[in-house]
């Protein structure tokens, strides 16, 4: 049985961390950022104060919230897995098949958009060029996320002026694009869970765009996904229309950062 210390088990990831890691065979020790408040102790996860002595006989750590003291992890040998957005960029990332790399003690999340643009060859034979539109949920946010959207669409039901504070732009039907970065575009739009990422494919001169079989991970769909479908949809959903001779065509791709991008690798390479 695997013994796993989960670091911000009450965020919103931490929380499907442990839910799932407890369905497998592992051992799972909640523990919090820093002290315990009053609604963390009352939760639905029990969790505990972070301390080094409770480390002891961990055989991995992962974490999901930056932890209150730095000490926390200094005498800590084993294995670890940093899935915060600000993670170490030297450590390593995820490989994107397999399990846990050889001689390898810490690695981090790879980002979501990276996995899903690394699978379009085994998704779409004979490709040429990509472009597109990434349409990104405030799940990316976490609770800060959640709690921001969800804050500011009452203030607005209110005929108020939305708080930004917490989520540094308004989020409250709003969409909001990004600085593109290449041939893709970041629009943050006003959904809890759920991105969508719609690609305009073409084929090298000559060739046409084929549909292969879809790899693990991945189901064809019938028509475009919507958000609310892939939030709770452990696959990526994907579909194909092809124009021009089948020379072009959109492909419209669904998931979950949380469920899709991070749950299902992580559970990949440790084996479970």
């Amino acid at each position: 049985m695997l013994k796993i210390a989960v670091i911000g088990a009450g965020t919103l990831l931490g929380r499907e961390l442990v839910e799932i890691l407890e369905t497998r065979d592992c051992s799972v020790l909640p523990l919090t950022g820093g002290p315990l408040t009053m609604d963390e102790e009352l939760g639905d996860v029990v969790m505990f104060a972070p301390h080094p002595g409770l480390l002891e006989g961990i055989e991995m750590v992962i974490l999901t919230e930056t932890p209150a003291s730095a000490d926390l992890l200094a005498d800590y040998h084993g294995r670890l897995v940093d899935l915060r957005m600000d993670a170490d960029p030297a450590l390593p990332v995820m490989p994107l098949a397999g399990g846990w790399p050889e001689g390898v003690k810490a690695l981090r999340s790879r980002p979501t958009v990276e996995q899903v643009l690394a699978i379009l060859p085994k998704l779409v034979g004979n490709l040429g060029e990509v472009g597109g539109t990434h349409l990104r949920s405030v799940a990316f946010l976490g609770d800060r996320g959640l709690d921001g959207l969800m804050e500011q669409t009452v203030a607005v039901f209110k005929g108020e002026d939305p708080n930004t504070e917490k989520l540094g732009y308004r989020a409250a039907f709003e969409v909001i694009p990004q600085v593109p970065r290449g041939r893709l575009v970041e629009v943050r739009v006003p959904a809890f869970h759920g991105d969508l990422l719609i690609l305009h494919l073409s084929a090298p001169a000559g060739g046409k765009l084929t549909r292969l079989e879809a790899p693990d991970g991945v189901a064809w769909a019938e028509a475009p996904p919507s958000s609310r479908e892939v939030a709770v949809n452990s696959n990526l959903l994907a579909h194909l229309s092809l124009c021009e001779e089948d020379r072009a065509g959109v492909l419209t791709l669904g998931f979950d950062p949380i469920l899709w991008g991070t749950l299902v690798p992580l559970l990949r390479i440790l084996g479970l």
